[in-house]
């Protein structure tokens, strides 16, 4: 029992110190005062004292408490590695061009001025700008703009987009700190750090219990003493009083309930990595998602074709596909995608050739074929002004024209898919009376297309990182607890300033890492089984609070004598039998939350 109390109760007795200082006794002080008391008590049994022992009861209810401290623990720990992530973006190495040609050293060796060569397909080492070359660059996991932008000499580039299609010199602009995506890191931390933390219920329960068992121990101890009775019975039944209202139940009533929803809601591909969040997502009034990869797919799907000559939709698309089957732009991969849904012969491509922010070109059968777009035709004065092309420009849609040997024959429309169940879960979550907004680094014109076809409460359009932190801020000083669903770096400040932070499992490591409830299934309908379990859990929490603490209010006088002229005295034995009944209680209840909680 010596090597239990000084070893297993170690943790317990630091706390009490740490909680006396703070002038803020709870869970540990009265975890201490049990141990301890039992413990001196025993061994002054042992040494000569008339009485009985609690040898038994001193290390099962500190085996137990350092069971329930080690669940809750884990429950609360798993520091946020979004820092580590977004860090790993960057790339280690740059290719530098000086007089001697092209060298290669490593990223912290930038200086501003420097000329980095970027090759196609590399990430981009830090912000610069252009100063040789076109490209686009895919800027997605920073900004949250869902296509390419197309890049030339003077244009502004972020360290960590990714160079598409042309190679480009950059020059050094900003280094270390003074990077977009540094910047982004210290919002970040920021946001973790000022993170508000809600005190956990046990917690409080725990105070009062321990200011209750401290009052009636003394209580009972005196109140013995001035009836006369000897020490030795006055000791006893103070730590029978104390030995029950021990917190075996009370240290496990939240822990416990934890466990089984966190294995729960890990079963059915929800991953809870804040507990105290969680806990607030059966008060959620305000939800934000993302859109790109969360809303929508982050795929480009062809939507409209339209017929600008004698052409058919079907040989338009098959022209298109073929020249597009040779690059690797987001833009025709949607095209050839729909071409090969449709079965359609692809022809043969001669001469291919990319045309950096602008298009591709090649030769089909001898013919000049071109998938350009909007830009290029105006550059070569082959607009059109057309009723059916104003219409999905006006959508925010990406407009992709096929032109052959000089003559505009058609336009393809692509748009970024909406997920099938988005508006199920939009309809949902408005049932349920919560309102539900869009953030995205996207155009508005497409931000405004999908927020009209999901019928959202509104949405936030062309918003950087750091401005998503900034409106889920707006959301909360309307005192709402806002719930933020995405999944790209851009959406990592976000995710910790919110009060609930949800990653879709497909999207980033980083967003991963930020979030407190991870959606492993990539299925946005689980969100709504987050809001069930939360509500769930905290029943049970509840509950198990209330008996842990409830049953104090017959058992501690009863432990005390109160029934003692009546020939009913509770002995430490049968003390300890009702302090193990109240655990086993809380467990099975605990447990019955598995029968409760049903994923849709």
């Amino acid at each position: 029992s010596t090597i239990v109390y000084v070893y297993g109760g170690k943790p317990f007795l630091i706390g009490i110190v740490n909680e006396v200082k703070k002038r803020k006794p709870g869970m540990m002080t009265l975890i201490a005062l049990a141990i301890t008391v039992a413990y001196v008590y025993s061994i002054a049994v042992s040494f000569g004292i008339s009485g009985k022992t609690f040898y038994w009861e001193l290390a099962t209810l500190i085996d137990v408490m350092l069971l329930g401290h080690f669940i809750e623990m884990r429950s609360l720990l798993g520091a946020s590695k979004a820092l580590e992530k977004l860090i790993s973006l960057m790339p280690t190495e740059a290719h530098i061009v000086t007089p001697d040609g092209v060298k290669d050293i490593p990223v912290t060796e930038l200086k501003k001025g420097d000329i980095m060569l970027v090759k196609p397909g590399e990430k981009i080492p830090t912000d610069g700008i252009i100063v040789k070359g076109e490209t686009s660059v895919d800027e997605s996991m920073l900004t949250g703009e869902s296509k390419p932008i197309y890049k030339k000499p003077g244009d502004v580039v972020i360290g960590g987009s990714i160079n598409i299609e042309g190679s480009i010199n950059v020059k050094v602009e900003k280094t270390g700190r003074e990077t977009y995506l540094m910047q982004v890191i210290q919002m970040v931390k920021k946001a973790q750090e000022s993170r508000s933390k809600t005190q956990d219920l046990a917690d409080r329960a725990a105070f009062l219990l321990t200011i209750i068992a401290i009052i009636a121990g003394t209580i009972t101890f005196t109140s013995w003493l001035f009836m006369e009775k000897d020490i030795v019975f006055a000791l006893e039944r103070m730590i029978t009083v104390m030995v029950i209202t021990c917190p075996h139940a009370l240290g496990l009533a939240i822990p416990l309930v934890v466990s089984v929803s966190t294995s729960l809601s890990a079963n059915n591909g929800i991953l809870i990595r804040n507990r105290d969040a969680f806990e607030k997502a059966r008060t959620i009034q305000t939800i934000v998602f993302d859109k790109t990869g969360t809303l929508t797919k982050g795929k480009f799907t062809v939507t409209d074709i339209i017929r600008l000559d004698e052409m058919d939709e079907m040989e338009i698309l098959s022209y298109a596909a073929s020249l597009e089957n040779n690059s690797q732009h987001p833009i025709a991969e949607g095209i050839v995608k729909k071409a090969k849904g449709k079965n359609i012969k692809l022809y043969e491509v001669e001469d291919f050739k990319i045309i950096p922010g602008k298009g591709v070109h090649g030769r089909i059968s001898g013919k000049e074929v071109y998938i350009v777009s909007p830009v290029f035709l105006k550059e070569k004065n082959l607009w059109r002004n057309d009723g059916r092309i104003n219409r999905v420009m006006g959508q925010g849609k990406t407009l992709a024209f096929l032109i052959i040997d000089n003559k505009l024959v058609g336009c393809i429309a692509l748009a970024d898919t909406i997920r099938k169940e988005a508006r199920e879960i939009v309809n949902r979550l408005r049932e349920m009376n919560i309102k539900v907004y869009m953030l995205t680094g996207d155009n508005s014109k497409v931000a405004k297309w999908v927020a009209d076809e999901l019928k959202l409460n509104g949405y936030f359009a062309e918003v950087l990182p750091h401005q998503k932190l900034e409106k889920i801020k707006e959301l909360q000083k309307n005192g709402d607890i806002v719930a933020m669903v995405g999944d790209g770096v851009n959406d990592a400040p976000a995710l910790i300033q919110a009060d609930i932070g949800i990653a879709i499992g497909a999207g980033t490591d980083i967003a991963i890492e930020s979030a407190d409830i991870i959606l492993v299934k990539n299925d946005l309908r689980d969100v709504i089984a987050i809001i069930s379990l939360a509500k769930a859990t905290y029943g049970k929490m509840i509950q198990n609070l209330g008996w842990a603490t409830g049953y104090n209010s017959f058992s501690i006088p009863l432990a005390a004598g109160i029934l003692y002229n009546y020939g009913i005295l509770l002995s430490p034995a049968i003390g300890a039998i009702l302090m193990s009944l109240s655990t086993v209680i809380v467990a099975i209840n605990a447990i019955f939350l598995k029968y409760r909680f049903k994923v849709d």
